[in-house]
């Protein structure tokens, strides 16, 4: 803690039901919606993230001698790497064939969201140095459990800073964002493509119209639970088709619907001849639309692009967002216009033999997604100025 302030406490939770709401949201602010009390919340009471399924909360929570909530970080421990997106199974294997335990470890992160934000959640007008400590306590609190290793995923660029500052070894990842150039319409942001990515686009979303197929875009409380039974079972056959589980059950939509952030729920709805076909979860927060996962009942060429990007980036425009974080994955997203932005990640790994060769493998892995990146942005499909 900051200059060793012994009038500051630190207490580890069992889940977000031993906290209030209101002292774990002035900490976490309201500009991103998956580190709020209410997010979280529920995917804890609907069994999403529990001890169940590898997920054990241990939340940390910072008070001052008179009780209040100056700091805390969402914290959990993993019996697996499932849910992270930020892959650290080499290095569990290696440590495994070397007879180290990698697991059970410390996580700080959304569950099952590769979404940047705050994992240092400080309030306002707390102590200076508290963001600071409040990573040393983490440290503290993985050497007091002896697991092997603790991971703080998608911080936001200054806090993956203090994190290193605190020991952590930094990762360096990348996503595809959308960022809104002040367009007034769709056909705006196409201006701006070459006449080659502007004929892929549109070529893409006729053939959608040419479907006969009924989109909608639904916000919070329009979202009913109708919509919900039909989305978790096209997410769900999403999930078994490419991973074999699904993470989010589907009580856990209901629970976000009936939340203090469901209005910012965004459902890019789907139906054939009156029926669900498909549907697109978006999160809305900061000026910014979060895509998170979809389903669909059939293949339709192209669906996928009109739902979860056009239709997302249509969203965005009408109502002024800053950008569209399209998620992780998916080379295919520059040519629509997403181009890819720098994630982070910071590791602390107890062995020192196994952080020596963690560090080895960041740092060369950092130059090559560096010079990823930078091809990507070149071949990027925005007209080049003459």
């Amino acid at each position: 803690m900051p200059e060793r302030n012994h009038h500051l406490a630190v207490h580890l939770l069992g889940g977000m039901a031993e906290i209030a709401a209101a002292d774990w949201d002035a900490c976490a602010g309201s500009g991103n919606p998956f580190v709020s009390h209410a997010f979280l919340a529920a995917l804890e009471r609907s069994g999403s993230a529990n001890a169940a399924t590898g997920w054990l909360p241990r939340h940390l929570v910072v008070k001052d001698r008179d009780g209040k909530v100056l700091a805390c970080a969402p914290l959990y421990l993993k019996t697996h790497s499932y849910g992270e997106y930020v892959f650290d199974w080499g290095w569990a294997e290696a440590y495994t064939r070397a007879g180290g335990r990698y697991y059970p470890k410390l996580q700080c992160a959304v569950p099952f969201t590769p979404v940047t934000g705050p994992r240092l959640l400080v309030r306002p007008g707390a102590p200076d140095g508290l963001e600071a400590g409040l990573a040393g306590a983490l440290v503290d609190v993985a050497r007091a459990m002896e697991v092997s290793s603790l991971h703080v995923t998608f911080p936001t660029e200054a806090q993956a800073r203090t994190l290193e500052a605190a020991g952590f070894l930094p990762r360096l990842g990348y996503q595809y964002h959308w960022e809104n150039a002040g367009y007034a319409r769709f056909d705006d942001f196409l201006a701006a493509l070459s006449s080659r990515r502007r004929k892929q686009i549109r070529k893409e979303r006729e053939a959608v119209a040419a479907q006969g197929l009924s989109i909608s875009t639904l916000v919070g409380e329009d979202v009913k639970a109708r919509h919900w039974d039909a989305f978790h079972r096209f997410y769900e056959s999403v999930v078994d088709r490419k991973w074999g589980s699904a993470y989010l059950t589907r009580e856990f939509f209901d629970r976000l619907s009936a939340s203090a952030v469901g209005k910012d729920v965004v459902l890019v709805w789907v139906e054939e001849a009156g029926r669900p076909l498909a549907a697109a979860f978006n999160m809305l927060g900061g000026g910014t639309l979060y895509g998170r996962t979809w389903g669909a009942g059939r293949e339709v060429p192209f669906l996928h692009f009109e739902a979860c990007y056009y239709r997302a980036l249509d969203f965005a425009i009408a109502h002024g967002l800053k950008r569209v974080e399209a998620g992780a994955q998916g080379e295919h997203k520059v040519n629509r216009g997403y181009q890819p932005v720098a994630t982070h990640s910071a590791h602390w790994i107890a062995d020192p033999a196994l952080a020596r060769a963690v560090e080895r493998a960041v740092t060369a892995e950092r130059r090559q997604v560096a010079a990823h990146m930078a091809e990507q942005a070149e071949a990027g499909p925005f007209r080049r100025c003459p």
